[in-house]
């Protein structure tokens, strides 16, 4: 059984709120854009092609509720600032904006697009997976809308007894590896163990970790990428245990305007998401904290590039041109 992160009935978004998961399955209903900003600004939906999707739609229901949609187009930009996949689905709005039916039929098309890349990701990822394989953050249908990326591929590699058992780091502070992945494989019915993220090292050093593979919020031309804050971290202690490290992503998650990872915009977040978890908290008072919500790792620490038109190897800058057809 496959999660699913939000749906469009009778002219409303409805999105399954991420924060509430995996103890509620409560549904947020979105009727304008402001109302889609604010679920992808405070998570309610997250993962960069369901923010994709769901801005997409957001932009159908300015249409539907009279806002003026170049306000709308803005705010939403304003949203997350490091997914490339929001951008790419309002830029591909933009030229519908003067008929409702055509920016319905866009936004579908983009839904539609995003699940057929995904199972190709799934199925391109499973061929170089294998024994157990440890993961970090949410890569699966809540965070994309479609079959997933890494974790589609995970399932698809377990399916055909490619792999055995999966780690599932928690992902702190925001837990969305112990509170979505977890929920996810265990609807997929994928034996998997949840681990605190400093953990890692210990099981790579124990030979327990086959490979890593974990998402993509933005890829540069290079193959440098930004994805979940953790994400560094474990690229280096990969590549000192010899274990091989993907990161797996639609090729529209790659921004064609940035040659390297040095550009890419780091969001940084609140504070209280590290002092405080689900309402207790777990540091003094006002103690500041830092709180980047992705970091960058550099792409000579990865061994491959899951996409839908395959497996890119090193050199990335050639690979990635060649799949994106850029000079």
């Amino acid at each position: 059984m496959r999660a699913v992160p939000f749906r469009f009935e009778n002219n409303t978004f409805w999105l399954l709120d991420q924060r509430r998961l995996p103890f509620e399955e409560v549904w947020v209903p979105c009727q304008t854009a402001r109302d889609i900003a604010a679920g992808i600004r405070e998570m309610v939906v997250r993962g960069a092609p369901a923010i994709g999707v769901t801005a997409a739609y957001g932009m159908v229901l300015a249409h539907l509720s009279g806002e003026d949609l170049a306000e709308a187009d803005a705010l939403l930009r304003q949203s997350r600032p490091t997914a490339v996949n929001l951008f790419y689905a309002l830029d591909r709005m933009k030229p519908h904006w003067g008929s409702l039916e055509a920016s319905l039929r866009e936004a579908q098309a983009i839904w539609d697009e995003v699940q057929e890349t995904e199972l190709a990701i799934s199925r391109h990822g499973a061929k170089v997976l294998r024994g157990q394989v440890l993961t970090h953050c949410n890569t699966g249908p809540l965070a994309t809308g479609g079959y997933g990326t890494a974790l589609g591929a995970i399932v698809e590699a377990h399916r055909q007894g490619r792999v055995t058992h999966v780690w599932v780091d928690e992902t702190r502070p925001y837990l969305q590896g112990a509170r979505l992945t977890a929920y996810e494989l265990q609807k997929a019915g994928v034996p998997a163990t949840l681990i605190t993220d400093n953990m890692a090292a210990y099981l790579m050093g124990q030979g327990q970790v086959d490979a890593v593979i974990l998402g993509t919020d933005r890829m540069a031309l290079n193959g440098d990428f930004a994805n979940k804050i953790g994400t560094y971290g474990l690229a280096i202690l990969a590549r000192y245990h010899g274990i091989p490290f993907y990161p797996a992503l639609p090729l529209s998650s790659v921004d064609p305007r940035l040659e390297n990872g040095n550009s890419i915009p780091i969001e940084q977040r609140s504070a209280r998401e590290v002092t405080v978890i689900r309402g207790q908290p777990i540091a003094p008072e006002g103690f500041p904290a830092a709180h980047p919500g992705f970091d960058v790792t550099p792409h000579h620490l990865i061994t491959g590039i899951v996409t839908e038109k395959g497996v890119l190897y090193p050199p990335f800058d050639e690979a990635l041109r060649a799949a994106l057809g850029v000079e």
